[in-house]
Formats: C-alpha cells, sequence, structure tokens
C-alpha cells in the first residue's frame, strides 16, 4: 500500500504529526510525505529514524519527498531498540545557557560543572532537550561542547529546537546533535520515566 501526505504550506510540527498519524494506521506499504522546506524535511527524516525506519529523500521543483517504508524491518528494529541498558530513562529538558537566576557569569560556570558532572554519573540521561536560550550550548564555540560530544558517545541523545536556533539565528551553528520541533519534544518527555528542568 502507498499513501501520499502533502504537507507542504504546513508549519512545524504539521508534517510530523500527519506523517505519525499515516504510519500507526498503516501495518505495511509506504508513506510519501511532501514538504517545501528544509526543517520539515529533516523533522520528518528524524521520526522515520526514531521509529527504526527505512527512508529515502528526494528532491524536485523545490520540494522534498521522504519516503517511509514500513514491514518486517521496523518489526525487527523495535527489538534492538529496547536494548539500551546504559542509559536511564531520564529527559533533561535545558531552557537556558545558565543555570540558576542571579548572576549569569557564576550560571554559565555551574552549567559548565553540571555537564561536566553529568559525564560522570551513570547511567547517562536517555536524551537532552535544549529549548529558548539553552540552544545555545549546542553551538559552535559553547564551553559545554566537550561533554555533550561525550554524553552522545555513550547513546544520549542530543536535540535542539529548530524554532529556538531559528529564533535566536543560531542554526547554522550548530555544532552537536540534532534539530528537533515541539512534537518530539513532548513525545520525548511524555515517555520519559523522569524529566528534570535545569
Amino acid at each position: 500500500m502507498e499513501l501520499k501526505i502533502d504537507a507542504r504550506g504546513l508549519a512545524c510540527p504539521k508534517p510530523v504529526i500527519e506523517t505519525k498519524k499515516a504510519l500507526e494506521g498503516l501495518n505495511e506499504g509506504n508513506i510519501i510525505t511532501v514538504v517545501d522546506n528544509v526543517i520539515a524535511r529533516d523533522n520528518v527524516s528524524k521520526l522515520a529514524k526514531s521509529l527504526m525506519l527505512d527512508y529515502t529523500v528526494t528532491e524536485a521543483d523545490g520540494n522534498f519527498e521522504i519516503s517511509i517504508f514500513k514491514g518486517e524491518y521496523a518489526a525487527q528494529a523495535e527489538d534492538m531498540v529496547q536494548k539500551r541498558p546504559d542509559l536511564a530513562n531520564t529527559v533533561i529538558l535545558v531552557g537556558s545557557d545558565v543555570m540558576g537566576t542571579g548572576d549569569d557569569v557564576l550560571g554559565a560556570i555551574l552549567m559548565k560543572g553540571y555537564f561536566y558532572t553529568l559525564t560522570e554519573y551513570e547511567p547517562f540521561p536517555k536524551a537532552i532537550l535544549f529549548v529558548n536560550s539553552g540552544v545555545r550550548l549546542t553551538i559552535e564555540g559553547s564551553p559545554v561542547l566537550e561533554y555533550l560530544n561525550k554524553l552522545m558517545e555513550n547513546g544520549t541523545e542530543i536535540l535542539s529546537c529548530g524554532t529556538c536556533l531559528d529564533f535566536y539565528h543560531l542554526k547554522e551553528l550548530l555544532a552537536v546533535g540534532g534539530i528537533t520541533n515541539m512534537y518530539t519534544i513532548v513525545e520525548t518527555m511524555q515517555e520519559a520515566n523522569n524529566t528534570i528542568r535545569i
């Protein structure tokens, strides 16, 4: 079965939501989502990756077609996803590039210390989500890049809000992890056993 979704002109995260709904209603087959911008292309592609599904991306006339294939491969991959014994089912939401309120210089020192300590404390968190000015910690020149890369190497998912990166004009400077959307942020937090906000 093949189903085509025209998500052109839809604001984030609607292309992801529409694609996920279609995939949930499909036992086996191919979903083709058509989008008209790079952010939507990347977000739909990340959805396919998170579900461990095969996908392809093609470009034509300024539009992108993401073809996602669902079948036996997905069922096998779901079994593999469960095996992550080194990670706690904890999600950390980072809403600022400094820790606490008061002096920002002190807050930056505390934030650096926090992420260093996190790399020394196991099990590592399942994911770290960066929103608002927190996305400044994932760009070039960030004082915590070394620690974020170490966490990512150990299986922690590092995700920065695409809307936030756009707002601060930082998307081109992203240096670690991937770009995400509000749907994935909500989904990741809802599925966690514990969410910590700093």
